[in-house]
């Protein structure tokens, strides 16, 4: 079982994520908070596995939460979700430790595919937010493509589709069914370039495949 943290300052929206969440076999919500300072101190009591984390609270925002959620001896994978996609959040969001960034409007699958990918030690972003964030930060140069060329040629052809398609923002089981290979293979897969490439997190790498041109 995964266990979720949902971090919402409207009792409301922690209501409804909490019913969409525990239809799901595999997760158990075992807590909620209201703001951040909340966030860190349920973190401490339940010790989840991921945290559903709002960005816009009270005191202590999700952004102060997530920082101080990274400092835990054994921290909690984050996964922003909010109704901002604006690129400053992603870019703060990301660089303070969160794994996965979602908007609200985003179908009950897809959440539930970001808590899991979290979990497993992946990052997941929004293809939406992907696309703005790799507008921003992936502009091609004639420096950035022959660097990219150069790293990304110890990929096997299957790694660069792969990679290819961590550029698009698509999830493991999205990956799989486009190239027609099971899920555990697209993570092996997906294990084997971040490994190659050196590189931490999917985000890393799907900025590294604009840079190369293989994303258009």
């Amino acid at each position: 079982m995964i266990r979720l943290l949902i971090v919402d300052d409207e009792w409301m929206v922690r209501a409804m994520l909490r019913t969409i969440m525990a239809a799901y076999d595999d997760i158990e919500v075992v807590g909620e908070a209201g703001d951040g300072d909340q966030a860190v101190r349920e973190a401490r009591t339940h010790r989840p596995d991921v945290v559903l984390m709002d960005i816009r609270m009270p005191r202590a925002d999700g952004l102060a939460a997530t920082e101080a959620l990274a400092r835990f001896p054994d921290p909690p994978k984050v996964v922003v979700l909010t109704t901002f996609d604006l690129d400053e959040y992603v870019e703060t969001a990301l660089r303070h430790g969160a794994v996965g960034f979602l908007l609200k409007d985003a179908t009950a699958d897809q959440m539930a595919a970001a808590v899991r990918s979290a979990a497993a030690g992946d990052a997941m972003l929004s293809p939406r937010v992907t696309r703005r964030l790799l507008h921003r930060f992936a502009e091609p140069s004639s420096p950035h493509r022959s660097d990219a060329l150069r790293r990304i040629d110890v990929l096997t052809d299957k790694e660069r589709e792969v990679l290819a398609a961590v550029g698009e923002g698509l999830s493991n089981g999205d990956i799989g069914r486009r190239l027609h290979l099971s899920e555990a293979t697209v993570k092996s897969h997906v294990s084997r370039l971040l490994a190659k490439l050196q590189l931490t997190n999917r985000v890393q790498a799907a900025i590294l495949a604009h840079h190369a041109g293989l994303v258009r």
